[in-house]
């Protein structure tokens, strides 16, 4: 089966998006983006091409005579299993390098032995933090494996009477090893197989479909790639798109009346104007500052020590807004600081900090011509509440009513752009 590829390559985050040539999304695949940028483009495809045969197992099962009403669970299970087993996967690599760190930095026995059993701990976990109608709060697995190792870490430190530093410390090398093996994401026929085996009363035609899908080949007839870091992708230049191109591009093809884009990334904000076919008439970014972007968001998270998913959560539990009156990355620590310092409460100060990012959002979207209906957020950032309503006051305050949009896939409206260039490409090579 024929397919287009497109590829963000974020500050923050990798996207991918696999597209079959009738122009549908097959699958979507994201991780962290890392020092190693090719090996950050291999997961996030990897992650891709894994979601685009959950399309397929579908497809498969409704050949079957599967109803739909069964297909949703069924498939809910083998995603779980398969996440499961990915992770599992990763938590023998992670065991295996500080394994290694621990003889290399000479570490007591004892030492070694309580590290292996914090990761002997998080195995025997495993299952519960993938059943059925459990939440996690992320699947990237320097997130979810970190906060479970240091949070056993605190817990079994002073009763062994370890160091806590050193236990940590092992896990903060070892991640940089996982995440840069590029067979982490491991194998979709691996992984659904023996996620098969195990399901409890689970109908012979998943078993069935898993396996007719397993067969079929995927081809990436095409690849373009884009994103803050395109300049590093391994790709010949002709097969790189701007950022400014692709966000216009795959907001208005998840939004057809989108008329104005605003995209807050890692690194960057964009306000994008496009027309009724979704090509850019005029766009603002902000300058090489990281201020007003997730990666600040990422700063007054480390300073708060909270993850990045808890700060618009609660700063949407904010009963006075404080003023702030810079979002400079250099000054984010100091200033929050003394705001903390002046009795001003955790959730004030951050509804504050939302308030400020979109503010200078809004200032490029005027200079970029302003909001127009309809309009359409995109980036991680769109994922944040207090952004969220911060900037449906602001724009219904400076602009009166417009329809906002925000996709559930908001993360990957630079992908969709990039595989729709690719996409187009294919056709045009068909038509020649």
């Amino acid at each position: 089966m024929k397919c287009a590829i497109g590829i963000d390559l974020g500050s923050t985050t990798t996207k991918a998006v696999v597209m079959g040539l009738d122009g549908k999304v097959m699958g979507r695949g994201i991780t962290n983006s890392r020092s190693n940028y090719d090996v950050a483009c291999q997961v996030a495809l990897s992650e891709a091409l894994i979601n685009a045969r959950f399309s397929l197992v579908a497809a498969e099962l409704f050949t079957r005579g599967v109803a739909e009403t069964i297909q949703a669970p069924l498939l809910e299970d083998l995603e779980r299993g398969i996440r499961m087993q990915q992770y599992l996967a990763q938590l023998r690599v992670l065991r295996s390098v500080i394994e290694r760190l621990a003889k290399e930095r000479g570490a007591s026995p004892a030492l070694a032995a309580g590290a292996s059993e914090l990761l002997s701990r998080m195995e025997e976990e495993t299952p519960t933090l993938y059943r059925r109608g459990a939440s996690r709060k992320s699947d990237f697995f320097r997130d979810l494996a970190g906060s479970r190792y240091l949070r056993l870490a605190e817990k079994e430190a002073p009763k062994r009477n370890l160091p806590f530093d050193v236990l940590a410390g092992f896990f903060d090398t070892a991640v940089l090893e996982v995440e840069n093996a590029a067979e982490v994401a491991g194998r979709f026929e691996d992984h659904a197989l023996k996620t098969v085996a195990e399901l409890e009363g689970a109908p012979p035609e998943l078993a069935q479909s898993v396996r007719a899908v397993v067969d079929i080949p995927l081809e990436q007839t095409s690849s373009v790639g884009t994103g803050y870091g395109r300049a590093r992708l391994p790709f010949p230049k002709n097969q790189i798109r701007s950022e400014i191109l692709c966000h216009g591009r795959g907001a208005h093809a998840m939004f057809g009346g989108t008329r104005t884009v605003l995209d807050i990334g890692g690194q960057d904000t964009k306000a994008i104007q496009v027309d009724d076919q979704g090509v850019v008439t005029s766009f603002q970014m902000n300058d090489r500052c990281a201020a007003g972007c997730g990666r600040y968001l990422g700063y007054i998270a480390d300073e708060m020590n909270l993850g990045l998913h808890e700060l618009g959560p609660l700063a949407c539990n904010s009963k006075r807004t404080v003023r702030i009156n810079s979002t400079c990355t250099v000054f984010a620590g100091a200033e929050l600081r003394e705001r903390l310092s002046l009795g001003d409460k955790r959730e004030d100060i951050l509804a504050g900090l939302h308030r400020a990012i979109i503010l200078r959002a809004m200032s490029l979207l005027a200079r970029s011509g302003g909001v127009k209906d309809e309009f359409t957020f995109t980036g991680g950032v769109a994922k944040n509440p207090a952004a969220v309503g911060a900037l449906r006051k602001l724009v219904e305050e400076n602009y009166g009513q417009v329809t906002i949009n925000i996709s559930p896939d908001s993360i990957y409206t630079g992908a969709l752009g990039a595989a729709l260039f690719a996409l187009r490409e294919v056709t045009h090579q068909e038509a020649h």
